[in-house]
């Protein structure tokens, strides 16, 4: 089922439960999908790897935002927030391991060669391209500065 499917069953499921966070959310989704699919002045179906990275740019914005929230003391706003990357989340695959993740950069280490934090460039290149969709970049990076120092 490709994800436009599942979003509009999981619409018509929000809206038979007046779930308003979800509403918001899949609306949200919903509307990036046709932004990106018509800016290119064609509307053809997106690859998965193209829903993968609008799904965790969208991700990405609610953390940032919940995260100011947080900052400036507004529990109330970044509440929502929250909810919403949980929504949005689903339709994500699932994110890998802490360990997981470690183990297969540190393989990708061996491969290029990397022995110190010269080398992060190289290590994050591959590592971005092969866990793209599996890991968001900001766990790829901390994972690769633990391991190179």
């Amino acid at each position: 089922m490709s994800l436009q499917q599942e979003l509009m069953m999981k619409l018509k499921e929000a809206m038979k439960a007046k779930d308003a966070i979800a509403l918001e959310s899949l609306r949200a989704i919903k509307s990036e999908i046709l932004l990106v699919q018509t800016k290119g002045g064609a509307s053809n179906e997106l690859t998965k790897e193209e829903e993968i990275k609008l799904l965790q740019k969208l991700v990405k914005q609610r953390k940032d935002s919940a995260a100011i929230y947080k900052e400036q003391g507004r529990g109330d706003l970044a509440k929502p927030e929250l909810a919403q990357i949980a929504i949005i989340s689903q339709f994500l695959p699932e994110q890998m391991s802490e360990e997981e993740l470690k183990k297969v950069i540190a393989d990708i280490m061996k491969t290029v060669g990397a022995t110190s934090i010269k080398d992060m460039g190289k290590v994050m290149g591959m590592a971005s391209k092969q866990l793209e969709g599996k890991a968001d970049g900001k766990a790829i990076s901390t994972a690769v500065k633990q391991l190179l120092v």
